[in-house]
């Protein structure tokens, strides 16, 4: 990507990422997040008032009177961001494809959480892990992670989540947060999925065009998968072919929205005729007021 194409896009990246941050601000962007805990701070002589589960007994002993550990919330969040690269991306019938879509996104949750100073990470993956980068902090970091997600050419066809998520559980040493940005069009990842889900709070964002839903009333048409090169004749003029694909997909969203939930991993779906920052502020500030 040339420099002066890439430095406009990020001009208009942090123009859609500004009301997303300072939405968050103004909505708490901290209660969005349920955060990593609490972490050790000191330990000090014991009051009656003190949780007697906290006493240090090593410590106490050695000193002849009780101790109890003090902890503090932890403040710094890290943020791994799961960027699903794969061909089917590139699909879309308005002038916003889906692989765009995904690009808004991830920027907007970049600099949020560089906003807020916060470490953020990502792993790009097709049928294989692209690129992998470690959560940092830092302005230069965002650029670079950004320029990484606008530039890259991936070698892969297909689309492993189940890997992804296994690479992303592997960056975050403590309990974080996992975005993953997809259109979900993988298999055989539910396992890893609830393997990532009960260590991190995990977000599902499901990023879909029309034709994802409904099949355009047309000729013949042949259609050719991306991702496989498989070939299907598809008849878009037959009542029957198009209530067949819409079912199919429907069925597809059910069962994603289902088993994302008995997981405990928070669902958002965002289309390519919608604003992706402004779907995100609302999905922020509604979770915001969620206890």
């Amino acid at each position: 990507m040339e420099v002066q194409d890439f430095y406009g896009k990020i001009r208009q990246l942090r123009l859609s990422a500004h009301r997303l941050v300072e939405g968050l601000y103004s909505g708490n962007y901290r209660s969005v997040f349920r955060g990593p805990g609490l972490e050790f701070d000191e330990v000090r002589e014991y009051d009656p008032k003190d949780d007697a589960r906290f006493i240090d007994w090593n410590v106490s002993s050695r000193l002849g009177s009780p101790y109890t550990k003090k902890f503090r919330e932890e403040r710094e969040l890290s943020l791994q961001i799961l960027v699903d690269v794969s061909p089917s991306l590139d699909s879309g019938t308005l002038e916003v494809n889906k692989r765009e879509v995904v690009n808004i996104l991830f920027a907007n949750l970049v600099f949020a959480a560089i906003a807020s100073e916060d470490r953020v990470g990502a792993v790009f993956f097709s049928d294989r892990i692209e690129q992998w980068v470690r959560p940092r902090k830092g302005k230069t970091h965002a650029l670079s992670l950004i320029h990484d997600c606008l530039a890259l050419r991936p070698e892969g066809r297909g689309s492993n989540l189940a890997l992804a998520l296994r690479s992303g559980h592997e960056a975050l040493s403590r309990r974080g947060i996992v975005v993953i940005l997809s259109d979900f069009k993988s298999s055989n990842f539910w396992r890893d999925l609830s393997l990532v889900a009960r260590r991190h709070d995990v977000i599902a964002i499901r990023v879909h065009d029309q034709i994802d839903a409904e099949f355009p009333e047309s000729g013949f048409v042949e259609l050719v998968d991306p991702e496989n090169g498989y070939a299907l004749s598809a008849y878009g003029s037959s009542p029957q072919f198009r209530k067949q694909y819409h079912d199919f997909w429907a069925l597809h969203r059910l069962h994603w929205k289902r088993e994302c939930l008995r997981r405990g991993v928070r669902i958002l779906e965002v289309g390519t005729q919608d604003d992706p920052a402004a779907k995100l502020l609302e999905y922020f500030n509604r979770r915001g007021r969620v206890p």
